[in-house]
Formats: C-alpha cells, structure tokens, sequence
C-alpha cells in the first residue's frame, strides 16, 4: 500500500503492484428495480452483512437505506430504495417517488431485474427513464439460478425501449443470483470497476451503514410481522419505535404498531398475544446481535386510521416525502 500526495496536497491511499500504482475508487450505487427483485438481498450479499430486511412480500423496504462496502479496491456506498410497483394510496406513491428519486445523483445506477419472470410493466418503465440518465447503469438480471431465466426477453424489452425512443443506451448486463454466496462476485468487480479515484472515503473504514438505529430496529420487526402474517395485514402495519432507555443492562425498546382497523388489531396480537411473543422472541436475539447489546422489545398496537395519510406519522417512521 502506498500513500500518494497530489499536487494539491490531498493524500490518497493506493494498492501497489509492481510498479502499478491503483488508487483506491469510490462510487455512489443507486439501486433501483421494481418490487421482490431481489435488490435487498443483493445489497446485503455485497456489503457482507444484513443491512436491508428482506421478505417476499411487496413494499417489504420503505426507506432509502444505506449500505457501505469498504475493501482494498475502495468504498462502494450503496442505496437500497423501495421496490417500484403499482401505488395503491398515499404510501405507495411516497415509495414510488422515493425509488424514481434515487436514480439522481448518484455516480453508477445498478437496475435489479427479477429476470425468473418474464418483464413486467415496471421493468418497462425503468428502462425507459435510463434513457435519460448520464451516469453509468448496469443492468442485473437475478435469480440466474430459476428456470426458465428471461435473458433473451429483457434484452429484447431494452431494444424495443430503444427503437421507440429512437435512442440508444450503452448499458452493462451482468447475470446473477443474489442468493447464493458468489452471486455479488462479479456485481462489485463490475461496480469498482466503474468508480472513479477518489482522495478519501465517504464514510469511516468501520462503518456499514449510517442507517439511523430507531429505523433499523423497526425494519427488523416489520419484517418479523411480514413473515407471520403473510398477507392478513399486508401493507397496513405501520412501526414506530418510540424510545430507546439504555443501561449496564442493555436496551429497552418501547415500540408501537400502527394498524388501520380494529379487527387488525387482533390479527397482529394474535390469540393469547402469541404473535406479539413470536416477533419479540424472533426479533429481540436478532438486534442484539446487531447492536452488540441486549435488546428487550416493548409492543404495542394502537389503531390509528389512515396512518399512512398522516405525515407526521410518516416523518417520524422515517418516511422521506420529496
């Protein structure tokens, strides 16, 4: 490794290999797709760790989160943005403006195709606004390993997108599967890659995500809900993680559940608060291995109709309206 001092006088950290001197790179990822394809899991296979909460389920991520890969070659900091699907009330179109958002200014646009279902509306339309970008886009097409895989019918879309806007597009295709431990291998070579020689890092060596701690935890309950409830409450669970009382002993979280309905009241606590103690067992073990702490939950469901209406519930769930 080598220490380089420009003419301006900035220092910068470089990989030596024989007498090739490569300076370390840096690039903002912006990661865009419709719903479910995969984009979560590819963000935490390439930073290594669970940064995104990841189910089937469609609105599964709700915020912009950041993600942050730091190796020899340099740092990669990553934004996962909410699936682009078709907005079903007010939340849906905040995540709607929210994923389109994320393709300005960042330096490399990585579009997730889920490429084990033929092209949706959605892909359609990602492909279109790509059109219009300056920045470098790389195309993925995910779940390589599902049969049959639609290959040839994405690259079809991309040339009918480009004879109908009479424009054309230099883009990279790369073939993968998040899910399998080598399926970020040849997304992150792409990735440095493209990045350009940076003078210092975004973020510290250390750091993985600067994802605020009170979303991070209500992410990883919602997903807890997500995968018990499956679609009884599908998209009406608001969380709010209200307060964090830290001691020696660890951290007291007190949570509160927003649902629309009464009668969703019951279906989140379950018969004889069974649902409630299935998240917090699932949940509780999970953040205090994240956070390095015991985490004791605190639940508590409160109906509040048309929660997702409400902008000050949205602002203080982290919602970002633009």
């Amino acid at each position: 490794m080598s220490i380089v001092v420009n003419e301006k006088g900035s220092t910068s950290v470089s990989m030596q290999t024989g007498n090739v001197i490569e300076p370390k790179r840096c690039a903002v990822v912006g990661i865009v797709g419709r719903t479910n394809s995969g984009k979560s899991t590819l963000l935490n296979r390439m930073v290594g760790e669970k940064i995104s909460i990841v189910s089937p389920i469609e609105q599964t991520t709700r915020n912009t989160i950041r993600g942050v890969l730091t190796e020899a070659r340099g740092q990669l900091v990553f934004l996962d943005t909410p699936g682009l699907h078709k907005a079903e009330g007010a939340l849906g179109t905040l995540l709607n403006r929210m994923a389109r958002h994320a393709s300005a200014g960042v330096d490399v646009l990585l579009v997730v195709f889920d490429a084990g279902s033929r092209p949706q509306l959605e892909d359609d339309g990602w492909m279109r606004r790509v059109l219009a970008t300056e920045q470098p886009v790389v195309f993925v097409l995910n779940k390589s390993d599902m049969k049959p895989f639609y290959e040839k019918a994405f690259r079809e879309l991309w040339q009918t997108v480009q004879t109908e806007k009479q424009a054309q597009r230099e883009v990279t295709w790369l073939a993968t599967s998040a899910i399998h431990p080598q399926g970020a291998d040849n997304v992150l070579d792409t990735l440095f890659a493209l990045a350009q020689p940076c003078a210092d890092y975004l973020f510290p060596e250390d750091i993985v995500t600067d994802y605020p701690r009170k979303l991070a935890i209500a992410d990883v309950i919602r997903e807890k809900f997500l995968a018990r409830l499956h679609q009884e409450v599908p998209h009406e669970l608001g969380v709010r993680v209200d307060n964090i009382d830290e001691d020696r002993k660890g951290w007291a979280v007190s949570v509160t559940l927003f649902v629309n309905k009464p009668s969703q009241k019951g279906i989140v606590i379950g018969p004889k608060a069974a649902n409630l103690r299935y998240v917090r067992q699932c949940a509780d073990p999970e953040l205090s291995g994240i956070f390095g702490v015991k985490v004791k939950l605190e639940l508590w469901v409160k109906v509040e109709k048309d929660w997702m209406k409400n902008p000050q519930l949205l602002r203080q769930m982290g919602y970002v309206s633009f």
